[in-house]
């Protein structure tokens, strides 16, 4: 009778069979989960050669990046309400559906323009894989099993952080760009069939979904995002970029006035905001993952176009930094409990300022060890903040507001990378046309080969020139990144002092 063991749901009372399914389910929610990072360090690594082949502009090759970011950080609040309401099983088989067959799209895609809108649809079911997802294990869980569910998925988004730029530089390598996008499309296979033993449930209220909280931060997302595009290509002070900046600014303003108005309603609770512990550990990932996902993003593309190494040898070279990602979660935890989550996010932030510090060391002629020197302690970093953010978000809060604030943490976190992964593209190409432009290249030209450099496309001749060029750009984002970081360990240490009676 092993095989028919119950479990009694504590929101239902219901007695559901848990043994037979349990473990297919995780499994299939964990190796979904795994595609989303990997979607995004994979394609940025076959980037370069994908760009070269395809030829593809600058602008339309920075937007297979931009596209499934700004899609997968604004939908995953609304792919919750949906899957509330249609059924979490099925909103999750459509998710993995949408990701496995738009990377096949995206595989044998002719042209960068359709790799683009693939992408966007794309990022949409990534976000409904990372909210039903999760719904699913919630609900087919309960006790000690949730928290081994809940535990070996993050433990997935983990590991495909840390091996995404290694595995995808591999496959590039011996087998071309559109092999990353393949495995992607070969992997959904089975794990949709997997994911069919989940049990299927819904929330029985199903509240309405809030549409225009979704549009509204959706758009101001996106116009955020093609204004920094703008920027690299036209300048900061060029009237397209001004416009796009003061339409985001406008869009969020609404957001921000449409969300207070509908209260319980929201997409965004906003009263939890009024509590600045929770404020501090949902501003977490902007100084956490910021940096983190701009050196996975742009570093390969710097060692494979300035430093002449390969797609693989450039995924080989960030281990210092994405092993300890995968490696010190737990031990963050065992940290937290005997000092405090305060101290664990306010060390791992400082580490994170050290790393990004010691970034005005990179060369791109240094060898292994010194470009160690500075990825190590940001991995640690980083590595340490993911063992504790999540439960610390949760954990600020009342219970019954704890679906809502892993919610919204979960949707900052994806912002903070979708806006890291736009800005950081547009402050070095900036930095570097600067470069360019006083060594007395024209701008439109210094520009073009700026955006080229960063995407991981140079030219034999121009590697010389533009390896400086674009080393003393990474030199300034490093210093921006160290001062984000340590005004974030400086807040969080004092939002999250306890509090005197």
């Amino acid at each position: 009778m092993a095989n028919s063991s119950l479990d009694l749901r504590p929101e239902t009372g219901a007695a559901v069979p848990v043994r037979r399914t349990f473990w297919p389910v995780v499994l299939a929610v964990a190796a979904a989960s795994m595609m989303l990072p990997f979607s995004v360090t994979g394609a940025a690594v076959a980037l370069p050669s994908m760009a070269a082949h395809l030829g593809a502009s600058v602008g339309t090759a920075q937007w297979m990046l931009n596209a499934f970011n700004i899609t997968f950080a604004a939908l995953p609040l609304a792919a919750g309400g949906l899957a509330d309401r249609l059924g979490r099983r099925r909103v999750l088989l459509t998710g993995i559906a949408v990701v496995g067959v738009m990377s096949l799209l995206v595989a044998l895609s002719p042209s960068m323009v359709l790799v683009d809108l693939a992408r966007a649809i794309q990022g949409c079911g990534a976000a409904t894989v990372l909210a039903a997802g999760a719904a699913v294990l919630a609900e087919a869980t309960s006790g000690r099993r949730r928290q081994l569910a809940f535990g070996i998925l993050g433990t997935s988004f983990g590991t495909g952080l840390a091996i995404g730029p290694l595995a995808a530089g591999a496959l590039v390598q011996l087998a071309g760009w559109r092999s990353v996008f393949l495995l992607v499309a070969v992997m959904s296979v089975p794990i949709w069939l997997v994911a069919t033993r989940a049990g299927e449930s819904r929330d029985p209220a199903r509240r309405k979904l809030d549409l225009a909280g979704v549009a509204t931060f959706t758009a101001g997302l996106g116009c955020l995002s093609y204004a920094f595009v703008q920027a690299a290509a036209a300048g900061w002070t060029a009237p397209g970029t001004l416009l796009l900046l003061a339409a985001a600014i406008a869009l969020t303003a609404l957001f921000a006035v449409l969300e207070i108005r509908r209260a319980d309603r929201a997409m965004f609770d906003v009263r939890l905001f009024a509590k600045p512990e929770f404020v501090a550990v949902v501003c977490q990932p902007f100084t956490v993952t910021l940096g983190f996902v701009i050196l996975l993003i742009y570093l390969p593309a710097y060692l494979q176009g300035v430093a002449g190494q390969s797609t693989f040898s450039s995924g080989l070279l960030l281990l210092p930094m994405t092993a300890p990602v995968l490696l010190l979660p737990l031990a963050a935890g065992w940290m937290a409990a005997r000092t405090s989550v305060r101290t664990v996010l306010t060390a791992a932030s400082l580490m994170i300022a050290l790393g990004a510090l010691l970034l005005t060391t990179l060369h791109s002629d240094g060898s292994w060890l010194a470009l160690a020197l500075p990825l190590l302690p940001f991995g640690a970093g980083v590595g340490l903040a993911f063992g504790v953010m999540d439960n610390a978000a949760i954990s600020t809060v009342p219970v019954h507001n704890a679906g809502a604030a892993a919610g919204i943490f979960n949707t900052m976190r994806i912002t903070g990378e979708s806006v890291a992964v736009a800005g950081a593209a547009a402050l070095l190409t900036t930095l570097t046309a600067g470069q360019l432009g006083q060594h007395g290249v024209a701008a439109a030209s210094a520009v073009r080969l700026a955006g080229l450099a960063v995407q991981g496309q140079v030219a034999q001749p121009d590697r010389a020139g533009l390896a400086s060029d674009l080393t003393a750009a990474f030199h300034v984002l490093g210093i921006v990144l160290a001062i984000l970081s340590t005004i974030g360990a400086v807040l969080t240490y004092l939002a999250l002092a306890p509090r005197r009676r």
